[in-house]
């Protein structure tokens, strides 16, 4: 029988500003054997002669994986910036091979790199790679003291950057620009966040940001402030949030339908639970929906998908969640076309505040269980010169499980 050649017919090799200077005899030995190098522009500027053919990896990312894989059977070596699995290329090219085709081989990442000079110890930095998200992303890890090492994109990013950090409130922050870290041309210049920016920031650029200031931090806990949210009344308010969002019990990378989604609040605060959640918020009205998307965005989730238009027909289209739930537009015939579509497990929660849909909820509670709560509310207001409790609408909630 004939022997299988398992050898891996990919390497993917971390590569930095130092080029070869940086790699182990190792590395440098697949670059000499390869007969065919790929790497961005900035990372073929760097290259020794080579044997091998030089390919430039295009612009953008998923244009290259097809002339890549056409490759196969030959020694290949794609160079990718420092360690190809943290926030690096591997993830991308990875899914589109078997494990017995390619091996990496790391180097040091941008963020090893950036904490090392900062002096700043990894395990307690927030890192962030926004090189290809949007930058609103930064908005959660706004809590002063904290240590942020963030990638962006060129200039033009840094300067978008800062000017979001100072909007959101933080503008006593301090901003380390990292430039061509390892590299014959590095540059690190520490600067306020408030102060105007250098115009010769050239890329690769990484930021160190000591987060300060008084601006509003987001808490941890679910139930957000309401001034968190822009909104017209249709928004479930703090205290019935946070009691809403420990009924549906987000837990990573799990999926959430928000039906009756309004101002977006419960889908935001799921998706801010975790980085891998899901959420698709289902709202008829197309000013609500942008208004929803748009606080998504600007809380640093915007992810969250929006379905408009009618509720039971997209439904019927949705990938299937672990969660639902329900802030408006309850009926009959929303609860029976959910519980002929969810499979068994999904937590449902729903919130009512009219007679007819606390009936609507009682019936459907003595016919396939759960549990039924009323939350009511007060809160202090003035009578006169004096103090009272001033009510709000009571809200039925049933918690079930399909």
């Amino acid at each position: 029988m004939a022997e299988i050649n398992n050898t891996p017919w990919l390497t993917v090799l971390g590569w930095g500003e130092s080029g070869t200077e940086g790699l182990t005899a190792a590395s440098r030995q697949q670059l000499a054997d390869a007969e065919v190098v790929f790497g961005a522009r900035r990372h073929l500027r760097l290259l020794p002669p080579l044997k091998a053919a030089i390919r430039e990896w295009p612009v953008p990312f998923a244009d290259g994986i097809a002339e890549l894989l056409n490759e196969r059977g030959r020694r290949v070596v794609m160079l990718v910036s420092g360690d190809p699995f943290w926030f690096g290329a591997g993830t991308s090219l990875a899914r589109h091979l078997l494990a017995s085709e390619w091996t990496a081989i790391p180097s040091p990442s941008t963020f090893s790199l950036a904490a090392s000079h900062l002096a700043w110890p990894l395990e307690r930095c927030s890192c962030l790679g926004l090189h290809a998200k949007p930058l609103t992303r930064i908005r959660p890890y706004l809590h002063a003291g904290r240590r942020l090492l963030v990638l962006v994109r060129n200039a033009d990013a840094v300067a978008e950057l800062a000017s979001l950090v100072v909007r959101f409130g933080f503008a006593e922050s301090q901003l380390t620009l990292l430039e061509s870290l390892g590299g014959d041309n590095q540059r690190i210049r520490t600067l306020s966040m408030s102060e105007t920016l250098p115009l010769d920031i050239t890329h690769p650029v990484a930021l160190g940001i000591l987060v300060a200031g008084d601006g509003p931090s987001m808490p941890l806990t679910p139930g957000l402030a309401d001034s968190f949210f822009d909104h017209d009344g249709q928004i479930t308010k703090q205290p019935v949030r946070a009691i809403t969002l420990a009924a549906l019990a987000p837990k990573p990378g799990e999926r959430l339908w928000d039906i009756g989604t309004g101002s977006g609040s419960i889908a935001i605060e799921w998706l801010l639970a975790h980085p891998d959640n899901q959420a698709i918020g289902f709202e008829h009205n197309a000013e609500r929906a942008a208004r929803a998307r748009s606080n998504a965005q600007y809380l640093g989730v915007d992810w969250l998908e929006l379905k408009e238009g009618d509720v039971l027909e997209a439904l019927a289209n949705a990938p299937l969640p672990q969660a639902v739930f329900i802030g408006g537009g309850l009926s009959q015939t929303l609860l029976e076309q959910l519980w002929q579509r969810l499979p068994a497990g999904v937590r449902v929660v729903v919130n009512a505040v009219t007679l007819e849909s606390e009936a609507l909820l009682a019936h459907w509670h003595q016919a396939v269980g759960g549990d039924l709560y009323r939350l009511e509310l007060a809160i202090a207001a003035p009578i006169g010169q004096r103090r009272g409790w001033k009510a709000s609408y009571p809200i039925v909630q049933w918690r079930v499980v399909r």
